[in-house]
């Protein structure tokens, strides 16, 4: 259930596609993003391709530090040449994809 005055939709970030080119930080107008080193917790699960991609890039892929901040515009959505990330329910949790967004 989405908080009052929150919108419905925050960005998740797929660790399998993202590249950490930083297409989402410089469009996203409440600074919600950052790029940096994917904590090694994080790195499970991505099965072989993600982890050589990740290695490829030496881990560095978008964070989400102020996610409470989004709201909801979509630009980083268009903006990723990855196509790695989607707006989704906040609270939803996918089982292959990143941190899930903030309740």
């Amino acid at each position: 259930m989405t908080e009052p005055g929150k919108p419905a939709l925050a960005p998740r970030i797929n660790r399998k596609r993202c590249e950490g080119k930083g297409d989402c930080v410089f469009v996203c107008p409440q600074a919600v993003f950052s790029v940096g080193v994917l904590p090694p917790e994080q790195r499970q699960g991505l099965g072989l391709g993600g982890l050589l991609k990740g290695y490829a890039h030496g881990w560095r892929q978008a964070q989400t530090p102020r996610l409470d901040a989004c709201n909801g515009c979509g630009l980083c959505v268009s903006a990723c040449p990855e196509r790695a990330i989607t707006l989704v329910r906040r609270g939803h949790n996918g089982l292959h994809d990143g941190k899930t967004a903030a309740a």
